[in-house]
This record gives C-alpha cells, structure tokens and sequence, in this order.
C-alpha cells in the first residue's frame, strides 16, 4: 500500500515513489469519487521498473483528466455497471484497454478460457473446433443487461451533468462553513463526481455530525475505511500508522447524497440541514 494525496484522496505519486522497487510490475491507482488520479506522474515511476498501470475506474465513468478520458489515462482501466455508479447493467462491468494482447486474454478469461478464432487457435481442428487455452471464469454479461447498459450509455452524459450541478451547488452553499473542507478538483480535471465528500476539520467532531444527518433522515456514508486496516490486511502486518493521510481522510469523511435523479427539493433539504447541523456541532 502507499499513502494517498490529502487534498483529493488519490493515490499519492510521491508516496508510491517511497514505496515501489526496482522489482514493482503493477501500479494500481483508483479513481476516488470520479476524481481521476495523477496518471502522467504514475507514469513516469511505471517506466523505471517497466511496472504497468491498471486503473479502478468505477467511480470515474465520463471523467476527463488534461482532455483525455479516464478510459485512456492508464494500460488499462476497469469500471463498474453497479446500480449506484455511473451508468448501469444491473451488475458487472468493463475493461478498457488499448492495449491489444490485453483485451484477447480479457475476452479469453471471461469466456471460460475459450480461444473461438482459428488465427489465434494452437491447433487445427475442424468445424466448430473451439479450444480452451488458459483458465478462465464465466465473466459474460448476459445479452439482457447488456441491452439495458447500452440504453444507459446513451444518457451518460446527462446523468453526468445532474452530478455536476449538485456538486457545484453543494459546493456554493457549504463554502462559508469554517469548520468543514470541502472536495477538491486539480487543474485539467472534470470529475463524473461520483461522491461527494466532505471532511470535518477535526475528527472528533465527525461521528457526531455523521449520526446528527443520518438522524435527519439523510442517507449519508463513510467512503471509505482505510483498506490496511480491515482484518484480512491487519492478519497480514499492516499496521495503524502505515498510511496515515488516508487514515486521516477517513475519519474526518462524510458522502452526502448525490445521483442523477436527485430532485431540487432533497438536493435543498440536505443542504439545509447540513448547514443547520454543522454550525451546531462545529463551532
């Protein structure tokens, strides 16, 4: 693990520069929030030690980064089809890749291991020959919800632009509560904002808060708990302290309500109950 940016919550280049070997293959950024992490950096650690960079994009689904889309920003980048992201399928996903080796073994892998083009096949057979050439798992999305992500894609960017008008108007109204820091979005990046976060200045303060809004009626989150610190990586030896900017994040995190179909009138009353909670417990 390396520790993450404090301002967006992205993988930090620098901590991944303190941590990676001349032996490093895989540098694995995730896209927190929508916010597409600083690939032009992670590619310059990735070429010291011919490392790849295989993007989690499944917050970031029609973010841009420097005019590029975040399926061009790493070797290749997988998203998710889950009801809460971007678009939906129901359940799975995608990869994105340009790189063409990639996408024969991905579409290979999903299928069983199955190799169906005679050009890639290692054997002749005759027809109907199919031949398997690799373990694989069934990773197919059925033709059904296939059919309903392809009518979602068509409204991508419309989904897109109700998240970005919530977030800018979240934005406005929270800017004069001194006691909450509020996302930030680097130069030459769109987010898909995906979350919309927001930290109180000192910790302690965050559960109170958190249960006030719930409380409330609001269906408010924490995204996420430091991944070092869940059992199965404690078991493991990590440690409390090891990342301790992302530790920090987290336990001053709040994810207010933020989907497509968020009407003006809930989008009003979060932030009129944020602002009433939040100068009654920060201050």
């Amino acid at each position: 693990f390396a520790d993450v940016d404090p301002d967006t919550g992205n993988l930090d280049p620098e901590a991944v520069d303190a941590v990676m070997g001349p032996d490093c293959r895989l540098i694995v950024p995730v896209d927190y929030a929508g916010h597409p992490a600083d690939y032009a950096a992670m590619r310059g650690l990735a070429e010291r030690s011919g490392a790849a960079i295989v993007s989690d994009g499944a917050h970031s689904l029609g973010a841009r980064r420097d005019g590029r889309t975040v399926a061009q920003l790493a070797d290749a980048t997988a998203t998710s089809f889950h009801p809460v992201k971007g678009i939906t399928t129901a359940e799975g996903g995608a990869m994105f890749t340009a790189r063409d080796d990639w996408a024969v073994r991905a579409e290979r892998f999903r299928n069983h291991g199955i190799e169906r083009d005679p050009a890639r096949q290692r054997k002749s057979g005759g027809s109907g020959y199919y031949e398997v050439q690799d373990l694989g798992l069934n990773y197919r999305l059925p033709d059904l919800l296939c059919a309903l992500g392809l009518s979602q894609l068509r409204r991508l960017d419309e989904f897109l632009d109700r998240r970005r008008e919530i977030a800018a108007h979240y934005s406005s109204a929270f800017a004069g509560i001194e006691g909450l820091e509020l996302p930030t979005t680097e130069v030459g990046v769109e987010p898909s904002w995906h979350l919309y976060v927001i930290r109180v200045r000192e910790a302690k303060r965050r559960d109170p808060l958190f249960d006030r809004l719930q409380a409330e009626g609001l269906g408010v989150q924490v995204h996420y708990g430091p991944v070092h610190l869940h059992p199965l990586f404690e078991d493991l030896g990590f440690a409390p302290g090891s990342c301790p900017v992302a530790e920090d994040y987290a336990s001053r995190a709040i994810s207010l309500p933020i989907f497509p179909a968020m009407g003006n009138g809930d989008l009003e009353r979060v932030i009129e109950t944020l602002d009433r909670s939040a100068r009654d417990l920060l201050v």
